[in-house]
């Protein structure tokens, strides 16, 4: 990844690039169209009329210059209301920007910064240019290998540019590093991530940007009493990981924060097998895991003022002769034996052991994600992931933090009126409640896990995987939720 990224004083009328975007507010679009107009030496009334281009968020005018300038082709991007460009939008105009440059085969990128857009706001445009750059070309060859990729963006400016803005540029790819790290991730395929390669992709991570990784294997786990866990992977011959990972800032931290994602490698359903039809996404199914690996590479550049733990969960569910079964009982970390009802439910096993392990490091928040449950994204659709939270004050403090990154949870409640489908009569507890309302039983399990931890369980099943490119997101995995729970680290200290 990394576009090689700069910022300039200059005239975005005389710099030579296979692609101008110009930002364009509604109040001024009229100024911005007369001034490229007046450059182009000719008139775009007609073109503008046509697609009624008035400077409104997310309209686009693209025009070829016909060599009279320096730039081959020239585009205007609608930024609407001035008041509304908050970082989230900034960060999907760089994206837009980037993604028009790649449809365009542009190899370069001059981008003009809008009026008053400099020092620490740069680094949400950057975390946008290389995020909407991003591709994913891993194992495409010959003639299917991209060969104009767009390898260079520069961000015009009219004022002095200061050390703050490149230091601010430089955060925002860092950021956006992590973030593309948790994509990848997601996009491999399961024959080349398995549980021990996911685990040792979290460990790489960790060791690059010089965190602390500790391991764990199937014996470590079963040590430990993590039954639940080794459970679900020992049907598959690839058996199941944990990668604990942490980052220490350099004084003394306030607050300690473990986050915790479900790295399901493949998840076939078990022996309850899923129909073969969007089998194929369950590769995605530990996006929540690709998350936390991105995140950590993204707080080591970040560098806030909290102890961050992530912990990775991972295994394959499958189904063979030692698989795990429905009626079987397990205890687990925490001490509890709960009975097994569906082995397609199985990452919430994964997790409860793995909350229970976050819990006993005993910090003062924990988050976890997981593409959980289809019912949250039957409930709230592609483009929302769902969220629970043990107080009111830390549920608005997490619906901040995920509007200030430009992500959409919506807050789902714990009825405790549901607690009793969990209700076993020869476990502590069922892993699975009734059909309806299956998002919060499956939170209500994992609350079981917790103790009097403050907590928030994202359930990121919907957007975790896009059809198509949107916003800042490609088409594929999406690193969904890296950038809220983030900025959740930053407002946390």
């Amino acid at each position: 990844m990394f576009l090689k990224l700069q910022i300039a004083t200059a005239d975005p009328f005389k710099t030579e690039t296979d692609l101008l975007v110009i930002g364009c507010f509604e109040k001024s679009s009229a100024a911005t169209i007369s001034s490229l107009e007046k450059a182009l030496g000719g008139s775009l009334k007609e073109l503008v009329t046509r697609d009624e281009f008035k400077g409104k968020k997310d309209q686009r005018l693209l025009v070829s210059t016909l060599a009279k300038l320096p730039s081959a082709q020239a585009a205007v991007l609608g930024l609407g209301d001035p008041a509304q460009l908050d970082d989230a939008a900034l960060r999907v105009y760089g994206a837009t920007a980037a993604r028009l440059a790649l449809s365009e085969k542009a190899r370069s990128l001059a981008i003009t910064l809008p009026d008053g857009i400099s020092g620490d706001r740069l680094r949400y445009l950057a975390e946008g240019l290389e995020l909407g750059a991003y591709r994913y070309d891993r194992f495409l060859t010959g003639e299917r290998k991209p060969r104009r990729l767009l390898s260079s963006a520069t961000l015009l400016t009219k004022v002095k540019i200061s050390a703050a803005d490149r230091s601010a540029l430089a955060l925002g790819q860092a950021i956006a590093a992590g973030v593309a790290t948790a994509r990848d991730l997601q996009n491999d395929p399961p024959n080349e991530l398995t549980p021990a390669l996911l685990a040792q992709a979290a460990a790489r991570v960790a060791r690059n940007h010089k965190l602390k990784v500790t391991l764990f294997d199937r014996k470590k786990l079963e040590a430990m009493g993590m039954k639940l866990f080794v459970a679900v992977g020992q049907g598959s011959a690839h058996p199941p990981h944990m990668a604990h990972i942490v980052y220490t800032p350099a004084g003394k931290a306030k607050k300690k924060v473990v986050l915790v994602g479900k790295g399901l490698t493949f998840d076939s359903g078990g022996l309850c097998i899923k129909p073969a039809q969007g089998m194929g996404d369950m590769k995605t199914d530990m996006s929540g895991a690709a998350n936390i690996v991105g995140l950590m590479a993204a707080v080591s550049a970040l560098k806030p003022n909290v102890e961050v733990h992530g912990i990775i969960g991972c295994a394959e569910n499958m189904p063979d002769g030692d698989a795990y079964r429905p009626g079987d009982i397990f205890g687990s970390l925490d001490g509890k034996t709960v009975e097994i009802v569906n082995t397609d439910a199985e990452g919430r096993l994964v997790l409860a052991d793995c909350l229970a392990y976050a819990r006993n490091l005993k910090p003062d928040l924990i988050v976890d994600n997981a593409t959980l449950t289809g019912a949250c994204a039957i409930a709230l659709g592609s483009n929302c992931a769902g969220f629970f939270a043990t107080s009111d004050t830390l549920a608005e403090q997490f619906a901040r933090a995920a509007r200030e990154a430009g992500e959409q949870f919506w807050r789902l409640p714990l009825l405790d009126d549901l607690k009793d489908s969990l209700k076993s009569d020869v476990a502590d507890l069922k892993h699975t409640g009734d059909r309806f309302g299956g998002a919060i039983t499956a939170a209500l399990f994992l609350r079981e896990f917790v103790g009097n931890i403050p907590w928030v369980h994202c359930d990121i099943a919907g957007p975790s995987l896009a059809s198509k490119a949107y916003g800042i997101y490609p088409k594929g995995g999406t690193g969904y939720g890296v950038l809220t729970f983030l900025r959740l680290l930053e407002t946390f200290s």
